[in-house]
């Protein structure tokens, strides 16, 4: 008990200081640039100057197109090859003393010769590179060591150059004779493209563009208010931004880091207090304190990691909705006023921010009562969308700025936002799974009679199992009256007779006829019956149930005593000393208002049965001298529920009550026909007849099952005034869920 002490004190400091020191050494150190900016949108803030001058720099598409501009400007380079007219004269000359001698004149070679030369001192380029310069004016031939521009139309591809060779003076001569001689054979292109001197000047024609467009000098106005920030101004304000940055921007400022510390601290010294003051229980429990400080933590990293034009896309909703389902809901609002102003601290424009999440968060908060069906995340996510919208509309008409010249990115980013916000289901499994807490939604798949554990109990213990769906009902209704968790008191009512399937034939209403406790002693019989509680804490574990199931199961006998073996063994044994702890439960009594609303609905429900007959009257007196001898007895002292509570409970109880044991009418008998004949059956009473007529009966109905032994001698106890409890008050209302 001391080690567990310790390990409490400890935590309570551990974990606002590791939060502290985590949060502050995300938080961003440089100064944050005060001015938020659209293109496209008006300027909301006042007349803005230039405090020092400063150059305009191109935007990154506008410096793109201009370098474009200017790389495509740039001449492309082709190597003229001056060998390759020398190699095909040299080869031509061959052929002829070979072979074109006999059908060529000298006249004719020697004009062929002076036709080549021709055609390939205007330059001859390939087919590739022809069409790639289909559009280019000129272009540069490199000769040697120089380069001289010439015009790209004197130039021939291969296919005009043969057919400006095959265009030699014919007349004296026909163009056969050419033919025959292959001229193509004598043509091949002597420009060749320089690849990497042309991609060479290109890059430097690029780089040679300038980046700036531009110049501002101090005290010349940058953007008045209401301007519309065009183009031009848009690129103004970012270098602006961008020079104000590296102007001020500091490596560890201290003061900054001091600044920063004392805002963190102050805000998680008002979150503890609102803890110790209000939700003092919470500090008690471990799993509650890592789980809440895990969540300050989370967001207040993600948000100063996250740019600041993209903050509005992280679903910050999220703390409130997990808070709210897992804790409740003020806990969750107060949680995620901190975590937002913290947050704001690494935002230029906050107050926006603080504004947008504030109305979401809360309205989500009260929007989700209590999450037990998918949908219901679905319809918060859009009210949540619908709110953003609305703030921040409101936010900017109310700034002067026209709706038709709003920016619809600040919608596209709520959008993104409520769809993120949908992850928080997945999300609440892992939290539960991880910090051993207990969801509406679990509750509510726990609730299912199909669940083996249910199942086997109506199977084995269908007396059990009735009397569990009974006092479900009564504790549901009555936690519903209360304000406590309907959900939370109905599923633990199901469970917490589980331990009786073990020895289900030592309690009266399983059983058919044969009492097996005939046959014990009242010690051994009262053993039996107070081990069914141990028994079903064995069976929740081995089933999986949640802690919040279990603290029903140990706590709806509280260390009440099995009364009717103890009485009994008293009247047997009177005068000598009565070991007591044979007789009583272990414990602990009920901590919750649920678990004490439990312990009622079980011992009222239980003893209703044993009722000689149905009255308003007798079923008032059993419900308060049930509750009223508990609340003598001080099962309630450390429960946070009043006496206003409590009486609400019985008053709830004897409702229903004398709902479920109402008198129904007795049906009459047909008289005798005045003939004797033979009478018809008459055909058994339609529901909806006998539901009519239910309320006139005088008759008492049959009791459907018998009540538990060791429940029977809570109505044989003495009446008894109530007793104040010691954890009751007699004003105040049950701690909100």
């Amino acid at each position: 008990m001391k080690s567990k002490t310790l390990y409490k004190r400890a935590l309570w400091v551990l974990a606002p200081l590791v939060s502290a020191i985590l949060i502050l050494f995300f938080l961003p150190r440089q100064k944050t640039f005060k001015y938020d900016f659209s293109k496209g949108q008006p300027w909301r803030y006042e007349q803005l100057t230039a405090d020092w001058d400063f150059a305009i720099e191109k935007s990154d598409e506008a410096l793109r197109a201009e370098r474009e501009q200017a790389s495509a400007a740039v001449i492309p380079y082709y190597n003229l090859d001056e060998r390759a007219f020398a190699n095909m004269r040299d080869s031509l000359q061959k052929q002829y003393t070979r072979y074109f001698s006999a059908i060529m004149s000298r006249n004719l070679y020697r004009k062929l010769s002076e036709s080549l030369q021709a055609v390939y001192e205007r330059g001859i380029l390939s087919s590739t590179d022809f069409a790639r310069l289909d559009s280019t004016a000129s272009v540069n031939v490199i000769r040697g060591n120089t380069s001289t521009p010439a015009d790209v139309s004197q130039f021939y591809n291969v296919q005009q150059a043969y057919e400006a060779v095959m265009h030699t003076d014919t007349t004296s001569y026909g163009s056969y004779v050419l033919q025959s001689c292959n001229i193509n054979d004598y043509i091949t292109p002597n420009l060749l493209y320089d690849e990497a001197k042309t991609e060479a000047a290109r890059a430097d024609a690029a780089d040679a563009v300038p980046l700036t467009s531009g110049i501002i000098l101090s005290g010349q106005k940058i953007i008045d208010t209401g301007d519309i920030v065009d183009e031009e101004a848009y690129q103004a304000l970012v270098s602006y931004r961008k020079t104000w940055t590296s102007r001020n921007t500091v490596s560890g400022n201290e003061y900054m880091l001091l600044g920063q510390t004392l805002l963190v601290a102050i805000l998680l010294a008002v979150f503890i207090a609102y803890l110790s003051i209000y939700r003092r229980d919470y500090l008690e429990k471990p799993n509650v304190i890592i789980f809440l400080a895990s969540q300050l933590v989370i967001f207040s990293i993600i948000s100063s990691l996250v740019p600041g034009r993209y903050i509005m896309m992280v679903p910050f909703v999220m703390v409130p909705i997990m808070v709210r389902v897992f804790l409740d809901s003020r806990t969750a609002t107060m949680l995620h006023i901190v975590i937002i102003l913290i947050s704001s601290l690494s935002l230029p424009d906050p107050y926006l921010f603080i504004l947008l999440q504030l109305a979401a968060g809360i309205i989500a908060n009260y929007s989700l009562t209590e999450l037990t069906e998918r949908s219901q995340l679905f319809r918060t996510a859009l009210i949540v969308l619908g709110v953003y919208l609305i703030t921040w509309l409101g936010y900017e008409l109310a700034s002067g700025h026209d709706i038709r010249s709003l920016s619809l990115l600040m919608p596209r980013d709520f959008a993104v936002n409520a769809i993120l916000l949908l992850f928080t289901y997945p999300l609440l499994y892992l939290y539960e799974r991880l910090f051993r807490f207990t969801s509406n939604v679990t509750l509510v798949e726990l609730s299912n009679i199909n669940k083996p554990l249910l199942r086997e109990l109506s199977e084995e213990a269908p007396g059990t199992f009735n009397h569990s769906m009974q006092m479900a009902n009564l504790a549901a209704a009555a936690a519903n009256e209360i304000g406590a968790n309907s959900q939370l008191v109905r599923t633990g009512a199901l469970y917490h007779d589980i331990g009786k399937l073990k020895n289900a034939a030592f309690f009266t209403e399983n059983q058919a006829g044969v009492n097996p406790h005939d046959r014990l002693s009242y010690e051994q019989s009262a053993q039996i019956i107070i081990r069914h509680v141990a028994d079903g804490l064995k069976l929740a574990d081995k089933h999986h149930l949640p802690d919040a199931i279990r603290q029903f199961i140990a706590t709806h006998h509280g260390a009440s005593k099995a009364k009717y073996f103890y009485n009994s063994y008293c009247n047997a044994h009177p005068g000598e000393e009565v070991d007591e702890s044979l007789f009583s439960y272990p414990g602990p009594e009920p901590s919750t208002a649920e678990t004490a609303i439990l312990m009622m609905a079980d011992a009222v429900e239980a003893a209703s049965r044993s009722l000689k007959e149905y009255t308003e009257e007798s079923i008032n007196q059993l419900v308060d001298r049930i509750v009223d001898t508990q609340m003598q007895e001080g099962h309630f002292a450390n429960c946070p529920i009043t006496f206003r509570d409590i009486q609400s409970v019985k008053a709830v109880f004897k409702e229903k009550l004398r709902t479920v044991y109402h008198t129904r009418i007795s049906y009459p008998e047909l008289n005798a026909p005045a003939k004797p004949e033979e009478p018809e059956a008459l055909p058994s009473p339609e529901p909806e007849e006998a539901a009519a007529l239910s309320e006139e009966s005088p008759a008492k109905p049959e009791k459907a099952f018998p009540q538990s032994d060791e429940l029977s001698a809570a109505q044989e106890a003495p009446a008894a005034e109530p007793a104040p409890a010691s954890g009751a008050s007699s004003s105040g209302g049950a701690s909100e869920k």
